[in-house]
Parts: C-alpha cells; sequence; structure tokens
C-alpha cells in the first residue's frame, strides 16, 4: 500500500483475542480503502493473543502490522504505534473499540475540506448491560452540527468532558510538529493526549457522526489515583491555556462522570475492593475536589463524594443506596438548631441535605433504609440481622406497642409468608433488630411458577406502619447461605433457596433445583414445553391470544364502528359529554351538562372518562373511552359535546350535531398556523381537516378567536357561537361576589385542601410543552422548593400541571405547596387563586375576567415564540408583569400589591378584548341554541353580541 490516508493504532494490552479481532475487523470493513491497522502487543501478550495477532495479519499483511516494542505500559505501545504511522491522520483505539462502516471517510473528507489538524466526532460505550451502548448526555450538544473551531475553547465541552478519549484523528505532521506522546508516567494518559493535543493544534473539526462504538464501560475504582492525576494534568493545561473558568466546569463535569458513578457502584463491589477504594480516595481525593465546585452538585451525589473523600467506606456505601434508590432516607439524618438537617458528620455545608424535604414526612410516610448486616443459614434455620434507619425528627410512638414482622413476598404476585421479628432495639438514631427463623417450614411456594420472593421488613406501632426492604452490599450472603426448600407440589419441583441481592440493592430468595431428582424432574418439564408438539400448541396459544387482542385493538374498533354502528338509528335526546379527552368532569362542558340538568331538559347524558370514573358525579351514566360501550354511545349520540376533539378516526353520524366548546383562546399557534402541522403530510393535514369539518358548532368568546382559531382551522363562519365560554360563567359570579361582600370566606375547595385564610393562594399553571404521546412527568420551571421556603408564610403555591402532563414536585413545608393537576375543574381552582402565575397558557384569558394579579414567568419567551409562534407580542399585551427568572418572579410577588397597581388598566383592556362575549350566561345561551328542539317553546336563543 502507498501512503495511507488512516493508521489506526490498535493497543492490545487488555481484553482477549475476539475483542481485538473486532477492532482490526472494523478497520478492514472501512468504506475508505486506504486505511491500515498497527496491532501493538505488550511483552506480556499471551501466545493466544499474539497468535490472534499474527492471523490477522496474515490475511491482509499490506493492511495490517502487528508491532512488539517490548513494553507492557499502555502509553507506551500507543507512543510506538503513533511512531510507526505512515498515515496523513492518525487514529488510536483502545482494543474492543470499533469504527462505524464510514468513520475514516467521514473524518477525512472533514479534514480535507477543514484542512484541519485534529477531527472528532460522536462515540458510545457500553452500558454494562449486555452488549447495549449509549452515548454520553453530554454529547449531543457538542456535536450537534458539523462545524470547525479555530481554538478548542470555542467547544468547551471538549476539555470539559473526556470528550477527546477516543473517536478522533490527529493529522500526522501535527503530532511530529508539536513532538505530541502520550505521557508513559500516567496510566489514564488517553485523558490527558486529546486536550493537550487540541490545546495546541490549529483547527479543529467537529463531525456529527458517530465514529468508536463498542467502548468499555469506565472503572473509576480500579486506578482512582491515575484517574485524579489525568484530571489535575488536563486542568494545568486548561489553566496554562488562560481558561481557567473551563477549569471549574471540568472539575464538576469530573465529579459527576467519575466520582459519582463510582460512589453509586459500591454495592456492587466486594468489600476488600471497597476498603481499597475508599483507602486511595482518602490519599488523592483532598485538594482535588474544590468544595465551591462540590456544593453545586445535588445534595446525595455530594455527600458521597465528600464521604469517599474522607475514606469512609461504610458511609459511602450508605450514600450509595441513597443515589441508587431515590427518596429513601439512607442515614439518621440530624436537625441544627437553625431548622437545617445535616448527613451524619456535618454540621458541613457539603452535608447539608435539607432540601429533600425528609424533614416534612412522618415515620409511615418515609422511605427507611433498612440495612441487612448479617445473613446465616444452619441447615433450616436463617439468622437475619440488621439495622432500620430513623431520622432525628421522628420516629415510632414510644408509648405505643412496637412490633415488626419479616415478610417474604411472590414476585410480581400477592401471595406472602410472614415471621414475626425475634429482637426489636430501638435508639435515638434506628431500630436494631433480629430474626431466626425455619425458612423451610416458612417458604412453602407451589413451586413452579412461583419462584423468586422478595423480603421486606413491616413495623407497626399501633397506629403506623412502616414498610421497608431489606438493603444489602451484593457480597453479604453467596452460595453457602443455601437453605432446603420443601415446595407444596414436592420437592422435584425445587430443593433449594438461594438468596441474593437483586440490582436494585434488596434482598430476595430463588427457588433452584440443586439435586438430582429436581434437576430431572426441571430437565423433563423443559423438554416437555420445548419439544415440537408443545411449541406449536404455544405458537397456537399465541395467535388466539393475538386474535383475541385484536377485538379490542383501535383499528379493528375503528372498522366496525364504520362499518356497522355508524348505520343504527340516531337515539333522540343522546348527549356524549367529554372533558379535555377523558381525563376529567369538568371545563366548560360540564358548565353546559349542569345547565341542561338545572334545566330538567329531558336529555340522557352519557360522559367518557380515560383513565378512572374517580371525581365524576355518582349518578352519571360512564363510559370509558375507545370501550365497545364508548363506541356505540357515539354512534347512537343525538349531540357530541367536548372541549378538545373526539378521536379524529370516528366518523360523526349524520343525524348528530357536534357541540365543540373548545379550551382556550390562543398565544401560540394554533392548527394549521402551527409549524408541525404544516410539516406533515398531505393525509395527515386531510385527516385533521377531516376531523374539524365534523363540527356543528364552535365557541368563540371574541373577535380575537375569530380571527385566530376559526381560521387556524378554517372553520366556516355559520359554525361560530359567539357566546363565550360556559365555563367562564363561574368566573364572573365570583367577582360579581367579590365586588359585593368581598374576597372571604372562600369557596368550600379551600377548606378541602386545607388552605389557612391568612396565607394568599398562588396559582401556578404551566402550559403544555410536550406533543402528541404519552402523558409525562415534567420538571417545572418554578422551583417550588425555593417558593416554599421564601414565601411560606405568606403564601399557599398551588401546582396546576397541564392535563398532559405531570408535575414532578419536592418535599415542602406543609401547607406550603399543594399539587392541584388532578383536580377536575380548572376553574374552581381560579375562582379561588388570588394571584396566577404562569407562562404561555390560555388560563390568563380566563383569569383576566377575575381582575385579580397576574403574572408572567417566561424564562424562554424568546425561543418559545421563535419555534412554536404566536399571535402576538406578549410583553406588549401582557396583563401583568413579565418576569425571565426566578429572582424576578419573587421580587414581583414580594410587593405584589405595588407591581400590580400599574397593571389594573392593562389588565381591563387585555379581558375586553379577549373576552368580549363573556357575559356570565354563556351556558344557557349554548343550551338554548343547541339543545333548541327539546326546550319549552317559549325560551329563546342569544346568539352572542360583544360587551358593550
Amino acid at each position: 500500500m502507498s501512503t495511507p490516508d488512516f493508521s489506526c493504532v490498535i493497543t492490545a494490552a487488555e481484553g482477549g483475542e475476539a475483542a481485538l479481532t473486532a477492532s482490526v475487523e472494523s478497520v478492514l470493513d472501512q468504506s475508505l480503502r486506504a486505511v491500515e491497522a498497527l496491532v501493538v502487543l505488550p511483552a506480556g501478550a499471551p501466545a493466544a493473543l499474539r497468535s490472534a495477532a499474527g492471523s490477522l495479519a496474515g490475511r491482509s499483511p499490506d493492511r495490517i502490522r502487528v508491532l512488539d516494542p517490548g513494553t507492557d505500559s499502555v502509553a507506551s505501545l500507543r507512543n510506538a504505534g503513533l511512531d510507526a504511522a505512515r498515515g496523513t491522520y492518525v487514529l488510536v483505539l483502545d482494543v474492543g473499540e470499533r469504527l462505524q462502516r464510514h468513520a475514516c471517510r467521514n473524518l477525512w473528507e472533514a479534514g480535507a475540506r477543514t484542512r484541519a489538524d485534529l477531527v472528532a466526532g460522536r462515540w458510545a460505550r457500553l452500558t454494562g448491560e449486555g452488549t447495549k451502548e449509549r452515548e454520553p448526555s453530554w454529547q449531543h450538544p457538542l456535536f450537534l452540527r458539523s462545524r470547525t473551531v479555530v481554538r478548542f475553547s470555542e467547544a468547551p465541552e471538549l476539555a470539559v468532558h473526556d470528550a477527546l478519549v477516543t473517536g478522533f484523528c490527529v493529522r500526522r505532521a501535527a503530532l511530529e510538529r508539536h513532538a505530541l506522546r502520550y505521557d508513559e508516567d500516567l496510566t489514564h494518559s488517553g485523558i490527558l493526549f486529546g486536550p493537550l493535543a487540541a490545546s495546541v493544534v490549529g483547527r479543529i473539526a467537529l463531525v456529527r457522526r458517530r465514529i468508536v462504538s463498542g467502548r468499555a464501560v469506565p472503572d473509576a475504582g480500579r486506578d482512582l489515583a491515575g484517574l485524579v492525576e489525568a484530571h489535575r494534568r488536563v486542568c494545568h493545561v486548561l489553566v496554562a491555556q488562560g481558561l481557567a473558568d473551563l477549569r471549574e466546569r471540568r472539575d464538576g463535569a469530573f465529579l459527576l462522570d467519575h466520582l459519582v458513578p463510582l460512589v453509586r457502584s459500591f454495592p456492587e463491589l466486594p468489600a476488600a475492593a471497597r476498603e481499597r477504594v475508599a483507602a486511595t480516595a482518602a490519599r488523592v481525593l483532598p485538594g482535588s475536589v474544590p468544595e465551591p465546585v462540590l456544593l453545586t452538585l445535588p445534595p446525595v451525589e455530594r455527600v458521597g463524594v465528600r464521604l469517599l473523600e474522607r475514606g469512609d467506606e461504610d458511609g459511602v456505601l450508605t450514600a450509595a443506596y441513597a443515589l441508587r434508590r431515590r427518596g429513601v432516607v439512607a442515614a439518621p439524618l440530624t436537625t441544627a438548631d437553625d431548622g437545617r438537617v445535616y448527613w451524619p458528620g456535618g454540621p458541613d455545608p457539603v452535608l447539608d441535605v435539607t432540601e429533600l424535604g425528609h424533614r416534612y414526612r412522618a415515620f409511615g410516610e418515609l422511605k427507611l433504609m433498612n440495612r441487612l448486616t448479617r445473613y446465616e443459614a444452619d441447615g433450616r434455620r436463617v439468622l437475619l440481622e440488621g439495622r432500620l434507619v430513623l431520622p432525628a425528627h421522628t420516629g415510632p410512638d414510644p408509648e405505643g406497642p412496637l412490633t415488626a414482622h419479616l415478610e417474604f413476598r411472590v414476585r410480581d404476585g400477592s401471595r406472602a409468608f410472614r415471621a414475626p421479628v425475634d429482637e426489636l432495639r430501638p435508639d435515638a438514631t434506628g431500630i436494631s433488630w433480629s430474626v431466626r427463623a425455619d425458612l423451610t417450614r416458612l417458604l412453602r411456594p407451589f413451586g413452579l411458577r412461583d419462584t423468586v420472593w422478595d423480603a421486606r421488613m413491616v413495623v407497626e406501632d399501633g397506629r403506623t406502619r412502616s414498610v421497608s426492604d431489606l438493603f444489602a452490599a451484593h457480597d453479604l450472603v453467596g452460595p453457602s447461605d443455601r437453605s432446603p426448600a420443601s415446595p407444596r407440589l414436592g420437592r422435584t419441583t425445587g430443593d433449594t433457596w438461594q438468596p441474593y441481592i437483586t440490582l436494585r440493592d434488596h434482598l430476595a430468595l430463588r427457588l433452584e433445583a440443586r439435586h438430582r431428582p429436581a434437576r430431572t424432574a426441571r430437565r423433563l418439564v423443559h423438554y416437555a414445553t420445548h419439544f415440537r408438539p408443545a411449541r406449536r400448541a404455544r405458537l397456537l396459544l399465541r395467535a388466539l391470544r393475538k386474535r383475541r387482542d385484536s377485538l379490542h385493538a383501535r383499528g379493528f374498533k375503528v372498522s366496525v364502528y364504520r362499518s356497522w354502528l355508524l348505520r343504527l338509528p340516531v337515539r333522540r335526546g343522546s348527549v356524549v359529554f367529554e372533558s379535555h379527552m377523558g381525563t376529567c368532569y369538568g371545563d366548560s362542558p360540564r358548565a353546559v351538562h349542569e345547565e341542561v340538568r338545572a334545566r330538567g331538559l329531558p336529555l340522557r347524558c352519557v360522559w367518557s372518562y380515560a383513565d378512572s370514573p374517580a371525581g365524576f358525579p355518582a349518578d352519571a351514566r360512564l363510559v370509558r373511552r375507545w370501550s365497545w360501550r364508548y363506541l356505540w354511545a357515539l354512534a347512537r349520540a343525538e349531540y357530541w359535546v367536548d372541549n378538545q376533539g373526539f378521536p379524529q378516526h370516528l366518523d360523526k353520524p349524520s343525524g348528530t350535531a357536534y357541540l365543540q366548546t373548545w379550551h382556550g383562546s390562543a398565544y401560540k399557534r394554533m392548527g394549521f398556523d402551527e409549524t408541525r402541522v404544516r410539516m406533515q403530510n398531505a393525509p395527515q393535514r386531510e385527516r385533521l381537516q377531516q376531523a374539524v369539518h365534523r363540527f356543528d358548532h364552535f365557541l368563540v368568546r371574541s373577535e380575537h378567536d375569530e380571527r385566530t382559531l376559526a381560521r387556524a382551522y378554517r372553520l366556516p363562519g355559520s359554525t361560530l357561537l359567539r357566546t363565550g365560554y360556559p365555563r367562564n360563567d363561574a368566573l364572573l359570579a365570583a367577582r360579581a361576589r367579590d365586588e359585593a361582600r368581598g374576597r372571604l370566606p372562600r369557596p368550600a375547595l379551600a377548606a378541602e385542601l386545607g388552605l389557612p385564610d391568612h396565607r394568599k393562594v398562588v396559582l401556578y399553571a404551566p402550559t403544555f410543552r410536550g406533543g402528541p404521546g404519552k402523558r409525562k412527568r415534567q420538571r417545572l420551571l418554578l422551583d417550588a422548593a425555593r417558593f416554599a421556603e421564601r414565601f411560606g408564610d405568606t403564601y399557599t403555591l398551588l401546582v396546576r400541571a397541564h392535563y398532559l402532563e405531570a408535575a414532578s414536585l419536592p418535599a415542602c413545608p406543609p401547607g406550603t405547596v399543594v399539587d392541584v393537576s388532578r383536580h377536575h375543574d380548572v376553574s374552581e381552582l381560579l375562582a379561588l387563586a388570588d394571584v396566577l402565575v404562569t407562562d404561555y397558557s390560555s388560563i390568563m384569558f380566563d383569569y383576566a375576567l377575575l381582575d385579580r394579579p397576574i403574572v408572567l414567568f417566561a424564562p424562554d419567551l424568546d425561543t418559545y415564540a421563535a419555534e412554536r409562534g404566536s399571535y402576538f407580542d406578549l410583553r406588549e399585551k401582557a396583563p401583568g408583569p413579565v418576569t425571565a427568572t426566578e429572582e424576578e418572579l419573587f421580587a414581583v410577588l414580594a410587593r405584589l400589591k405595588t407591581a400590580d397597581t400599574g397593571f389594573q388598566e392593562q389588565r381591563a383592556a387585555f379581558a375586553e378584548e379577549f373576552g368580549a362575549y363573556d357575559r356570565g350566561d354563556a351556558a344557557r345561551a349554548v343550551v338554548d341554541t343547541v339543545f333548541a328542539r327539546h326546550l319549552v317553546p317559549s325560551r329563546t336563543a342569544r346568539t352572542g353580541e360583544p360587551r358593550r
């Protein structure tokens, strides 16, 4: 081969023959053919590895060279490969790492196009779960698009994270010009080489393609001292380049990328390895973990790193349990005089875990760590000892009878066996306990499918009950702890109980077949269920289950609905109501329904629900959404009433009238004005148009709705009912009561939620930020814990997530933050709230009718408006202050009365512009119009005129 374009150096210092073969073959399979592979063997390479390297070289002697520099140091092996390389670019692979098919071509083309000395791309590493791979999350913004940077400081992630440990190449001329070498006195020299090269070469090209896969799972515990030294040297490089600000970011990334995973892995390490790692950490970490950087980590993460720095082996293990089981109280927390809560070893700002909110939960509400410290088997009998952690602020009732029992529950089932705890020794920080039990007599499974049993302990004090799993290090139990088993169906189904620690770090027992009769029986069962007739029977059963499931599939239901159910005659006076796709009994459909009931109209009303009928009237006729009864009701209904849209695939019967009340005025672009819809293909857009064409009546509350919603959904003017929203009748009535009698007493809902009269109520209701799909739990932009800490004495925060999302709230002092996302009717919450905090939600158009303060918290206003699009400038027409940060929001709430004074006229104009048709009688007007044929003849309808 003439001068190759690429030289790929593969060090065979670690890994076996199969890994070496995979790496070399990935080089030979490159679509860019001018690529050579240099296999560098260590001096102590076994004969099998040398034979494999020689065999590979024999297959393609012009493209594979085998080097034997006579050293075992990984850095020395890599340097030998650099010296022998002949390619224009040089790329280094660890054994087992594989190049993607077009990796070298992508790197070469980027280098040729940009004349870059260093070209880097994505890489993926094994997750430790078989062959699964994952790219580090920080790679996404770094390689979001292909680009060129002059200095690596323009792409700081290159130095902040270990981005240049693989998946990059360097021009050989640049290697020689800058005398770039791997530091041979450093075991983790690969961490330093990439940033060092990036700091001295000229242009750097980044490609968005993946280059390398199969990188090994990082093992920080194997050589922690070398890892820390490599990190220090990278920091020195950053400081020498005048990038001290990046050093702080790298320190934080080093903690999250290396030390926190090391802490998390502690339960999986043998006791000797934990002791060795803790001793090494105590020697090398002090001075390497700046406290300001450590304080930026979440509470449990920083506690784990601090205890690792101290060399506290048992403390790190405890912190690891807390990391692996979020929300578990893993240590006896203490409360200082100032109310701050500390991990054992405080007071220390790093050990401050107040924000976890454990102090706001009582004994029966907390998830407490119950650590198994001893498991001994002596024939049929076993001895278990452990300790249940108790925080200082709570515990079982000292006056009550303290009892406990051990419970073994079958995996994925409800059967359980119990054994009383023999001894309980409570003290200030926990409860020590011990159990002796005849396991063979206690656990009597059937022995076929109930072979795995999870252990947990239940502690009771007469009033409260605490349930906890038994946590343990993975090496606490082993083969020597087996016990005989006696299944109900005989010992041929299993004869031995084998304890083990699960991946979630708790004790479990597995029924095994250790002796010949049981092993023979299991082999016979396996044969009976796997030979050809049994396989055919299983395939037949699977086909029958599939056919059964298809009868409940939506596609089949839609075909039956269209082919048969739509032929049924319409049932006069039948109405199907639905609100927010069946998630609640609320909004305008509820207001219309209650108006119908109040006036005693002869209508047969049916409500649909999505998941649970809870919250719907007890006397209402209910059908589950997408059930056969639901389809039957829709096919025979004379009226459809909803605020979101009945399923698009369901055609409206010819004799049915569809009232679409809609669910809010529009700030963000909707319908065919939305970019997402415009980017859809023609059949998708046509499906939306057909769904909208089902509407016979569409409610609007202002000329703004006519200009935006009606136009965006291409609705004819004849379908528009200018009545306002029936749900807003309650808000206008509440405003009238406020003006006549004041705000007190509050509505009955305040007592149900436990809201005291002396605190004002802030309703936080952000908009929907997701897309089509399942309901997701979102992290709020507003930090509820900070709000509670700042305003807990004066405000109660009600959090109302969008009905397609769920809020994830931290633990806060009782009564300061309440999740009302599941409350059915948002109008009741609006009438209760003294202040509304929202962003772009249409809820602000409704709340403005109450003439109460509105604060907009919109940190991403410009980005959101650019990506989603908007119908007007929110800052120009806002009904209240627009804040971009939490501090700005808190400043407005702290002086709310003063801040709101300047927005009263603007809020009134806002309500007039966007709610002109809301006059307090929308429900009556809608019923008079839509259900006219069922009314007493003397009643007349209002078509709606703007307020004067």
